[in-house]
């Protein structure tokens, strides 16, 4: 029987500052907490100029720090730790909301003062995905013809950032396929989980080594970047603050795909950070819930490319569909089994656009770009004819139809 990933209500971030490569924070008390943003100074405005750039750097930080302690003491908040985020030209302070205030109440008040760039409260995301009972074949490898594309590309030289639970990264289809790692919640010593482990194989799964499966693009280069926890009954839980600074390391550290196989409310933060990306020419993928006007988000922001299961109906408008249904993915303990939803649909997509953009490169003889996804007008993508588009000579049979429809472009 298919066990359902559950909606979960808030679950907030740790108060104390920690090292992002090592830790991050932890679930919190009772109380709910709020995202406060403090412009950072143009990069030529140094007030204190005539002092080395470090001093310079550390006594502005120390400034806005101090403006963000007041902004907490005047307003009956407790400051908890803070984050730099310069790809956005902020620093991001996190306080502690008493029971007595609404953090929504008190992020509309902070953003009236002229010190914020804008103040929000912490959501919540949960993925987008289920297991299922196991069953050995890859639906990719039959509806895309798996083998015939990697006659043609495997996704060599590109590198795709899981923002997701922690992935096992010695699991037989996954050990060597992880070139950077890092924590944003949790520790590294908490165990691998399974929702970011599938997704991972289902992207870079290696090929040829005899065990398990093959993923989309076995050649790609992840980035596992644990910016969710999995707790009680399989629920996978992330917030905003931990999925901002893996977006952030997704992007500072040269991504050319960002998988987001989860959703949640719209926030203020996360979307900044994915246009940031879009703007980098970096390629975001969401999971799509049906049940949301527009996929929920981040599907919704325009742009990203909103995947559901292709097996579990009609397409929405404005959703791509690809396989997510009895998909077989590595899972922690070196085993694999059955998982379904669009959160490996998803990942499905982000492995096919790293075929798509080996082979743009390749045909360029320069930096990878995103090409542009085929798509019937049923909604489900015809991977072979996305291949031929990016330059790739066309290994498997690619439809007609598909070749003059529609491509996803940002929405």
């Amino acid at each position: 029987m298919k066990a359902l990933i559950a909606f979960l209500v808030l679950f907030v971030i740790g108060a104390a500052r920690v090292d992002a490569a090592d830790s991050a924070p932890l679930p919190a008390r009772e109380s709910s907490q709020l995202l406060v943003l403090l412009n950072l100074p143009a990069p030529h405005y140094r007030p204190d100029g005539g002092y080395a750039a470090g001093y310079a750097d550390a006594a502005g930080r120390a400034a806005r720090r101090g403006v963000a302690r007041a902004l907490a003491r005047d307003n009956g908040l407790a400051l908890a730790t803070d984050w730099p985020m310069p790809i956005l030209g902020v620093d991001c302070y996190v306080m502690d909301v008493p029971a007595s205030l609404q953090a929504s109440d008190m992020a509309a008040l902070l953003s009236r003062d002229p010190r914020v760039s804008w103040a929000q409260p912490m959501n919540s995301f949960h993925t987008l995905g289920h297991d299922d009972p196991l069953f050995a074949a890859q639906p990719a490898a039959r509806e895309w013809h798996l083998e015939e594309m990697h006659g043609a590309a495997t996704g060599r030289g590109i590198r795709v950032a899981i923002i997701d639970s922690s992935v096992q990264l010695d699991h037989p289809d996954l050990a060597g396929q992880v070139v950077r790692s890092a924590v944003f919640i949790g520790t590294r010593a908490d165990p691998a989980e399974s929702h970011g482990t599938a997704v991972a194989g289902v992207v870079a799964a290696a090929a040829d080594n005899h065990l398990g499966i093959v993923g989309v693009a076995p050649n790609a280069r992840l980035f596992a970047l644990r910016a969710c926890h999995e707790a009680a009954r399989a629920d996978t839980l992330c917030t905003t603050l931990s999925l901002a600074l893996a977006l952030h390391a997704a992007i500072d550290g040269g991504s050319h795909i960002i998988n987001l196989s989860l959703g949640g409310p719209s926030d203020r933060l996360i979307e900044q950070l994915v246009r940031a990306a879009l703007e980098r020419g970096i390629s975001v993928v969401a999971a799509a819930d049906r049940r949301v006007a527009n996929g929920g988000f981040p599907a919704s922001v325009r742009g990203v490319l909103a995947v559901v299961d292709g097996a579990a109906g009609a397409v929405p408008a404005g959703m791509i569909a690809a396989p997510g249904s009895d998909v077989p993915a590595p899972l922690p303990g070196s085993r694999w089994g059955m998982v379904s939803g669009a959160s490996y649909a998803a990942a499905h997509v982000s492995g096919l656009l790293a075929l798509m953009r080996e082979a743009e490169a390749s045909k360029r003889g320069a930096a990878p770009i995103a090409a542009e996804l085929v798509v019937g007008s049923d909604g489900r993508i015809d991977s072979c004819a996305s291949l031929q588009r990016a330059g790739a000579a066309c290994a498997c049979e690619c439809t007609a139809a598909a070749r003059v429809a529609a491509s996803v472009t940002p929405r």
